[in-house]
């Protein structure tokens, strides 16, 4: 059954661009098109979609407005369509405070030059929320009231809930330990050095629900990895100081670690771990061949180089497996890798494929990771 699409924008030239994408995937069926929020906010109710395109800026009703109305009338997955500014970043990250789950530029060469690859980035990134609408249900961030910690779980996608099982799986690769269940019962404290967590779909609301939760007593250094454009980041970092207890800002090159500080990749590059002269400092490079920048991979094997033993990496909720490979670097050297259960995630991409390789040694809701981190330092 394809996923039902509403399209909301003032301009009739970008609609017909993106139902014409759209309509081109059988996965995805187009039920209708608004010209503004009010319409979308009636649509919505009247139509049901899957998921719903929006547009930030439009006459009568802007499009956070309507967020905010369709998620307190009947939430739905929403994703917003952003210009690459600063005033664009600062309106997106109000979108999705207000309850939209990802965004994409509204200028589709900058999602690629071509055509054919632009049309699939949104045709998938639409289905990919829409197949995951279960898990709109959810409080908005910032909400105090949130369940006690739960024991950690294995879930397979599609599945329910399952306790995990004894014994062992098939090594995930020659040189790696084996693969383990992922554990039940009560988080550990570790002996960590440093936190890295990586994120991508779903990522900005998510780690705001994460750090949030942490006190100002926090005493680990914090590395984020979230995938997003570099206009963004300065704004996402921002926002995240002015939300959060600890210190939070956008890392530059030289950037030394520091106990209680989290460092969010650039936006458009690569940041690295290094040890140089008995200090762990961050690099920010450019590093060609890479689908995502930054990339959770990248930061996560360098990282593996620095602390092997001593890191706890969390992967949260994003498309694709980002984040497995430099995950299983960190494993093969003794450290521990917490990942987002399914139920909670946007979409159950990058945790599931952490999960299913046995890298996880707890598998936890959104909801439980921020106060089981806070427990560690």
């Amino acid at each position: 059954m394809p996923v039902r699409v509403l399209v909301v924008d003032d301009s009739g030239f970008f609609r017909r661009r993106v139902k014409e994408m759209l309509g081109a995937d059988s996965r995805l069926e187009v039920v209708g098109e608004a010209v503004n929020g009010q319409e979308a906010v009636e649509l919505a109710a009247s139509l049901r979609p899957d998921v719903i395109t929006m547009d930030i800026e439009m006459p009568v009703m802007d499009g956070i407005t309507a967020v905010k109305r369709i998620m307190a009338a009947k939430p739905v997955p929403i994703l917003m369509f952003s210009s690459l500014t600063t005033d664009g970043a600062q309106a997106t990250l109000d979108a999705l405070e207000a309850g939209a789950v990802d965004y994409l530029p509204k200028r589709f060469e900058d999602i690629s030059r071509d055509r054919v690859e632009a049309a699939k980035g949104l045709c998938d990134r639409v289905h990919a929320i829409g197949s995951r609408g279960h898990a709109m249900r959810r409080p908005a961030a910032g909400a105090t009231s949130r369940p006690t910690p739960s024991a950690p779980v294995a879930r397979t996608p599609g599945l329910g809930a399952r306790p995990a099982t004894s014994g062992t799986r098939p090594a995930a690769a020659s040189a790696a330990p084996a693969a383990r269940p992922a554990s039940t019962g009560p988080v550990r404290r570790g002996n960590y050095k440093l936190v890295a967590i990586g994120t991508s779909t779903g990522g900005p609301v998510a780690l705001q629900e994460v750090l949030t939760k942490l006190p100002a007593s926090f005493s680990l250094p914090i590395l984020l990895i979230q995938h997003m454009p570099g206009s963004f980041t300065p704004a996402f970092a921002q926002r995240l100081n002015q939300l959060c207890q600890i210190e939070v800002r956008e890392a530059v090159d030289g950037d030394v670690l520091k106990p209680g500080v989290a460092l969010l990749a650039p936006g458009g590059r690569q940041m690295l771990l290094e040890s140089r002269g008995g200090r762990q400092t961050v690099k920010i490079t450019d590093i060609e061949g890479q689908n995502y920048k930054p990339a959770v991979d990248l930061t996560f094997s360098s990282i593996a180089k620095v602390y092997p033993a001593n890191t706890l990496a969390v992967v949260l909720t994003g498309m694709g497996a980002d984040g497995r490979e430099g995950a299983r670097d960190l494993k093969r050297g003794g450290s521990s890798i917490w990942s987002q259960d399914e139920a909670s995630c946007v979409v159950y991409g990058m945790p599931a494929a952490v999960a299913e390789a046995g890298l996880s040694d707890y598998v936890m809701s959104l909801a439980d990771v921020g106060p089981n981190l806070a427990k560690q330092a």
